[in-house]
């Protein structure tokens, strides 16, 4: 994949994979646009760039999709264009289906599917209108199968799938890719970060992840 000239969008790029992806794609010949709830976290790794003004900070909250079009209209008018979208901000679980309150579910599809939804729906206009975009999400491999104290996130991840699937189909017409990309267990904060059943963070990490 080139990234020579190309404007790349990343969210949840304040910490682990986000954060790695900006740091790799910082040292290429692309503009970088990041994106994540914490700016003063951005704003910090934006200065680690060699390239620091090829680097836009755009903070927000994946949970509040009603200022999509607000979000992608600065996100576009930062550099004229946006080619790449990589939707990765989103938040796991680590509890049992009989001790998870509804609302972590709730949460769990607010941030995970409907903040990747709302952001790409809000941008894929941009896309058609160039003939040419790509979507970029990064899921899990719990959205290929699931696993027990994560149901919630499995669930949001899997129908992430479903979603970006159906979009691939609808816009290959218009030029514009879709690539799902499903991690298996990676060392970053995402276990300390995950919901437990009343919604509060689990705050330590896992073995695994670890």
């Amino acid at each position: 994949m080139n990234f020579n000239n190309k404007v790349v969008w990343i969210t949840g790029a304040s910490s682990g994979i986000g954060k790695g992806l900006v740091e790799h794609l910082s040292n290429m010949d692309c503009k970088l646009i990041i994106s994540a709830r914490n700016k003063a976290k951005l704003e910090a790794i934006k200065l680690t760039c060699k390239t620091s003004e090829n680097v836009a900070v755009i903070p927000f909250d994946l949970a509040e999709i009603n200022n999509r079009k607000a979000v992608v209209e600065t996100a576009v008018n930062c550099f004229g264009n946006i080619d790449i979208l990589i939707n990765n901000g989103g938040i796991s679980q680590r509890s049992l289906i009989v001790d998870t309150d509804i609302s972590v579910d709730k949460k769990l599809i607010d941030v995970d599917y409907l903040g990747t939804v709302a952001l790409s729906k809000a941008l894929l206009p941009h896309f058609i209108k160039n003939r040419n975009g790509h979507f970029v999400v990064v899921t899990s491999l719990m959205g290929k199968f699931s696993s027990p104290y994560r149901s919630g996130y499995c669930g949001a991840k899997h129908a992430l799938h479903g979603f970006f699937d159906a979009l691939r189909m609808e816009h290959q017409k218009d030029n514009i890719k879709v690539t799902i990309v499903c991690p298996g267990f990676v060392n970053t904060n995402i276990a300390k970060n995950a919901l437990i059943g009343d919604g509060s963070l689990q705050n330590k990490q896992d073995q695994a992840t670890e």
